[in-house]
C-alpha cells in the first residue's frame, strides 16, 4: 500500500510525531451522527483512508462505548503498525443511565491505557489524549502519570483535548504536550485569540475536530436530512429553529465553493488545513466517496485573501446555538481549569 503523495506529512508538534496532514476521526464508523456500519465496512473506510496517504486515526475509549477502539483495532490487524499514528482518548465515563462524568485520576489514567491497549490490540498507542479535563485534581497529577506511561513504553506522546490555556501550560511544565485536539471550524473559532497563540509558543500540535461542523458544511440539516439515529437532534446548531437560522451561512459558503470549484465541506475543510502546517484536521466520514471527497479538499489551494474572505462570510453573532451538547458544555476548554498543586 504506497502512501499517497496527494496527502504530505507533517511533524505534529515539536517532540517527534509525524502525521499525515490529513487525519480521519472513527467516532462516526461506530454509530453518533448514523448507524454503526458493519464491522467489514468500517474496516473497508480505514484501509481505504490509508491507501490514499492517510496514516493518523483517532478514536476514543468512549465512542461506542468501547466498539469504536475494538474497530479500529481489527483494521489495524491489516494494516503495516510501523506506518500507523493511532491516537485515542481517556477521560470520560459513562454511567449505566448513559449520563457522562470526567475523571483524571491516576490510578483511573493506567487503568484505561491498559484497557484501550487491550482493545486496540497494540503494544504503544503514538497519541494518548485526556478527552476532558477532570476539574477536580490538579492537572500535574493526571499528567504525572501520563509521563510514567510514556517512560514506560505504553505511550509515545501525550495529548490534552479541550484544555483551557493555564491547564495546558501546567501540563506542558510536567511533560511536553505533543497535540492539543480542539474543536476548530468555519463556524467555531472560539480557540484562535487564546489557545492557537500559545500552542505555537509551546511548540504544540493542534487538531481540530468536526472541522466540517459535524457535517454541517457537507450539508446536513441543509440539503440532507439528519439522521433519525444521530445525536445531533439533541445538538443546539441543530434544533429545528437555530438550523433555520444557520442555513443561511451554508448558503454563503455554497456561493463561494463555486467560485473555488469545490464543495463546501471541502471549502470549509481546506480553510482548516490552510490554518498551518501545525494544523491536522480529523474529519470523519462512514462514505468512502465522502472520504475521498475530504482528502481531495488538500488541492483546494487559498490566499491570505481568500482566507480571509471566506472567515468573514461568517460572524460569531450569526451562528445560531452553542458548539457543544447542553449537557456536556461546562467541560469545554473555557471551563477547564484545574486546582493548584500544593506543594
Amino acid at each position: 500500500m504506497a502512501e499517497s503523495p496527494l496527502v504530505p506529512r507533517v511533524k505534529l508538534g515539536t517532540q517527534g510525531l509525524e502525521v499525515s496532514k490529513l487525519g480521519f476521526g472513527c467516532m462516526g464508523l461506530t454509530g453518533a451522527y448514523n448507524s454503526p456500519l458493519e464491522d467489514e465496512a468500517g474496516i473497508a473506510v480505514i484501509a481505504h483512508a490509508f491507501r490514499r496517504g492517510v496514516t493518523f486515526f483517532d478514536t476514543s475509549d468512549v465512542y461506542g462505548p468501547l466498539t469504536n477502539e475494538v474497530l479500529l483495532g481489527k483494521a489495524l490487524k491489516q494494516l503495516p503498525r510501523g506506518q500507523v499514528q493511532v491516537a485515542t482518548k481517556f477521560g470520560i465515563r459513562r454511567d449505566e443511565s448513559g449520563a457522562r462524568t470526567v475523571c483524571g485520576r491516576p490510578e483511573y489514567v493506567r487503568a484505561c491505557c491498559e484497557a484501550s491497549l487491550r482493545r486496540l490490540g497494540v503494544d504503544y498507542i503514538d497519541l494518548y489524549y485526556q478527552h476532558r479535563v477532570d476539574t477536580t485534581i490538579p492537572i500535574e497529577d493526571t499528567i504525572g502519570e501520563l509521563k510514567k506511561l510514556v517512560e514506560e513504553g505504553k505511550v509515545k506522546y501525550i495529548g490534552l483535548s479541550e484544555a483551557s490555556p493555564d491547564t495546558i501550560r501546567r501540563a506542558h511544565a510536567v511533560h511536553p504536550v505533543t497535540a492539543v485536539q480542539m474543536e476548530w471550524s468555519l463556524w467555531s473559532r472560539d480557540i484562535e485569540p487564546e489557545i492557537v497563540p500559545l500552542c505555537r509558543e509551546l511548540g504544540i500540535g493542534i487538531v481540530p475536530y468536526s472541522p466540517i461542523g459535524r457535517g454541517f458544511f457537507g450539508g446536513r440539516g441543509v440539503t440532507e436530512q439528519v439522521s433519525a439515529e444521530s445525536n445531533l437532534h439533541g445538538h443546539p446548531r441543530f434544533t429545528a429553529e437555530n438550523l433555520e437560522k444557520n442555513k443561511q451561512i451554508y448558503l454563503k459558503i455554497e456561493d463561494l465553493a463555486k467560485k473555488h470549484q469545490c464543495s463546501p465541506a471541502q471549502l470549509a475543510l481546506a480553510w482548516v488545513l490552510h490554518q498551518g502546517d501545525d494544523v491536522v484536521p480529523i474529519p470523519g466520514t462512514t462514505k468512502i466517496k465522502n472520504l475521498d471527497a475530504n482528502i481531495d479538499s488538500l488541492k483546494v489551494k487559498l490566499t491570505d485573501e481568500d482566507l480571509k474572505e471566506i472567515a468573514n462570510q461568517i460572524r460569531a453573532e450569526d451562528v445560531a446555538g452553542g458548539r457543544q451538547y447542553t449537557s456536556f458544555a461546562h467541560t469545554i476548554w473555557n471551563y477547564a481549569d484545574t486546582p493548584r498543586k500544593s506543594s
